[in-house]
């Protein structure tokens, strides 16, 4: 015999309302998760198309629809009571003095984030006008501390000095946006080699790519 799968819930983690579940009526028919992050483009000269860097990350978010209703439980109540505890999450606490943390949990799925946006469309009514059937458009917006974060495996530092050999189709600008993060930094590879002439460095060529504290002023440095 099928088992029946387990409700979906949303709970506040924090504030007034913190540790106080909200159990979705209906499950939603599907959920979806977007990742996305955030290129910069950099046009060296003598390229026809620019160097695209990496910026930054964006938190994940996470959207579905949830369905409310109280007619075909024959008890037509204002269908409201039933969401505004999840509108309510979009509401500023006044512990928190902001909106709190919420955790969505379906079965073994766990997404800890900020009610982002609610559309709540109101689509069956009673003979006396009483809303009885809404659909929530919920849009959650992934929350993660910064300790969280930085427990993250770091990326490889700039800060050691390396070896690199010029290929044949590459440029300093383009080596220093691979190695520095930011094509500027040509400047600092071509002081450290002695190179007069940016433009003519002969494929072969193996240049070294110094630290970038060296000669680099901190509020410049690549993030």
């Amino acid at each position: 015999m099928a088992q029946e799968l387990a409700k979906a819930i949303v709970t506040p983690l924090d504030g007034r309302a913190a540790g106080n579940p909200i159990t979705v009526l209906f499950n939603p028919t599907e959920y979806n998760v977007e990742y996305s992050a955030n290129f910069q483009e950099s046009a060296p000269p003598g390229l026809s198309n620019p160097v695209v860097q990496f910026v930054n990350g964006n938190a994940r978010v996470l959207s579905m629809d949830l369905l409310f209703d109280t007619w075909t439980d024959g008890q037509s109540r204002d269908v409201l009571e039933l969401t505004s505890p999840l509108t309510d999450l979009l509401s500023i606490d006044g512990d928190l003095h902001a909106p709190p943390r919420v955790e969505f949990r379906w079965g073994v799925f766990r997404f800890v984030a900020v009610v982002e946006k609610i559309s709540q469309r109101l689509t069956m009514f009673a003979s006396d006008g009483t809303p009885v059937r809404a659909t929530l458009s919920v849009t959650f917006k992934q929350y993660r501390t910064i300790a969280e974060q930085l427990e993250d495996p770091r990326r490889n530092s700039a800060d050691k000095t390396k070896r690199r050999v010029l290929e044949a189709h590459d440029s300093i600008w383009l080596l220093a946006a691979r190695e520095y993060g930011q094509p500027r930094y040509w400047r600092l590879i071509a002081r450290h080699n002695d190179v007069d002439d940016p433009r003519r460095i002969p494929p072969g060529t193996v240049l070294v790519l110094p630290p970038i504290d060296e000669g680099v002023p901190r509020a410049t440095r690549p993030a």
